[in-house]
């Protein structure tokens, strides 16, 4: 068979990502805080967009599948027309939900009113000396570090030990436990494993006590001896916390050779320690979660439902400066400068239109969310219906990898609380009769309703609790029933009854 050359024309279609395109996609991921930083820096980079100023403009429409809004404005779509049933229903506005939404804008501190105004009567009350002055007199936050290095300084006269203790100050993780084999760091400092021994004794016996700790059980026994109180039946029980773990009582008062109340006692002297003493030291200010959307009961006047509205206090606002482009244009005579502007303004022109799509983007999710889950809004959790990512692609017509990203680090706002919008998606489970699907949330708050009111003298088997499902119509395997109640870490049945005999 001979071997030629030829060239073919085919004619064929394929589906190219742009850069602007595969941008948008990224938009639609990233949280309101997330997206205010990369609009921070899109306004450092383009001459021709600037930051919307004063309060957005409210708009409202009638379905949440026909809202349309401008860039970051406050708009609503509401869903009252799709719940004209539930119409008759009377809907607690929850006054709880009212301060989360009103908090999120804060206010400004009176510092007239401040109570350091009457502070240092006859002195200098304008804190004008910089030697004096009241920001450099404040206590400053004392880490972790810095106070083990101030006492090592102390403790420790020699400096090739020092220097080493120095060292093993970075393997402490955020508990406060070391967490380095000793032999490795004696042969990677070129010293006897002896010598780390002694420097880690001497370590352990720093402020706060149980530092250093290589375990629970070393940590434990170091606050105790601090304490004066790791006697032989306490450190025979800080040995045996795995058998503590189980609750069973009997063997450890055979282990310790105490009687019930000493070991009662001996236990509660355990909880009131520190199992991790390094987070006493910790600053980190933990942050709330900022809802991306609200939704509001509508009153009956407007014919019930629900309200959907966007969080715009933190949502960005920009615009194109056409102004400052039509003037700046007339002076642009060299062919790079009109291309640099004419890129400039598409950039800028785009990324308002990709705001505005990730908006309504939004709104058209969370609005189908809230039809959906409808049951969960006016009843709890137990009537969380099984949702996939599929559902709600299919309605609002977008594909489920869309509607992932979108969901994605964003969190509604609502009367019963603050949610992930990914909270709502979860598997089902068939009931009896193969009609009802039941979701594994509200499976799960089925199963805590019966964990909280079991008698301590009857506690609820696996198997106790699939009958218990079954006659609610739920009928699932026991091992799915040990799976969900493993991921609520609620213990076994034998654990429990000791645990509930142990707290008579």
């Amino acid at each position: 068979m001979a071997i030629n050359q030829r060239l073919d024309l085919k004619q064929g279609q394929n589906l190219t990502m742009t850069p602007q395109l595969q941008q948008a996609i990224k938009l639609l991921q990233l949280s309101n805080l997330e997206l205010a930083e990369f609009i921070e820096a899109e306004l450092e980079k383009n001459p021709l967009l600037e930051r919307e100023e004063g309060p957005a403009p409210e708009q409202k429409t009638e379905q949440s599948e026909t809202a349309v809004m401008d860039t970051g404005s406050s708009a609503a779509a509401e869903t009252g027309a799709a719940h004209e049933s539930n119409s008759e229903q009377e809907l607690d506005t929850g006054e709880g939900f009212a301060d989360k939404s009103e908090g999120a804008s804060g206010e400004d501190y009176d510092y007239s009113r401040s109570t350091l105004s009457g502070v240092g009567a006859g002195g200098n009350l304008k804190f004008e000396d910089n030697e004096y002055s009241f920001e450099n007199n404040m206590a400053a936050s004392t880490t972790l570090r810095d106070h083990l290095l101030d006492q090592i300084h102390v403790d420790f006269t020699d400096n090739k030990d020092r220097a080493i203790a120095t060292l093993m100050l970075d393997y402490l993780d955020e508990s406060g436990y070391f967490r380095a084999p000793l032999q490795g760091l004696a042969d990677r400092l070129g010293c006897d494993v002896s010598r780390i021994e002694g420097i880690l004794h001497k370590l352990q016996q720093l402020d706060p006590a149980g530092i250093f700790a290589r375990n629970l059980s070393e940590c434990l026994s170091l606050q105790l001896r601090e304490l004066n109180r790791l006697d032989p039946a306490m450190e025979k029980l800080v040995q045996n916390l795995d058998i503590l773990a189980t609750h069973d009582m009997k063997k450890l008062r055979a282990l310790c050779g105490v009687d019930e109340q000493d070991l009662k006692d001996m236990i509660g002297e355990i909880k009131s320690l520190n199992p991790k003493p390094a987070l006493n030291f910790d600053h980190f200010v933990s942050q709330t979660v900022i809802p991306d959307v609200f939704m509001k009961p509508l009153p009956k006047s407007k014919g019930g439902g629900w309200a959907v509205e966007l969080n715009s206090d933190t949502l960005p606002r920009v615009l194109v400066n056409q102004t400052y482009y039509t003037e700046i244009s007339k002076n642009a005579k060299q062919k790079k400068d009109k291309e640099y502007l004419a890129e400039q303004l598409n950039t800028a022109n785009w990324l308002v239109r990709a705001m505005d799509q990730r908006a309504q983007t939004i709104m058209k999710v969370a609005g189908e969310i809230i039809l959906q889950q409808e049951a969960f809004f006016n009843y709890g959790v137990e009537f969380l219906k099984p949702l996939v990512l599929r559902d709600i692609a299919a309605v609002i017509g977008m594909h489920e990898s869309t509607v992932s990203r979108v969901t994605t680090n964003k969190y509604i706002g609502t009367p019963r609380g603050v949610f992930e919008l990914k909270y709502f998606f979860s598997s089902g489970v068939s009931s009896a009769d193969g009609g009802t699907e039941f979701s594994s949330e509200a499976i799960k708050a089925k199963l805590k309703t019966l964990f909280d009111a079991e008698d301590p003298a009857a506690v609820l088997s696996d198997d106790d609790l699939v009958e218990a499902l079954k006659k609610e119509g739920i009928d699932i395997a026991r091992r799915t029933v040990a799976k969900y109640r493993e991921a609520m870490k609620i213990p076994s049945s034998v654990q429990r009854r000791r645990l509930k005999n142990q707290d008579k």
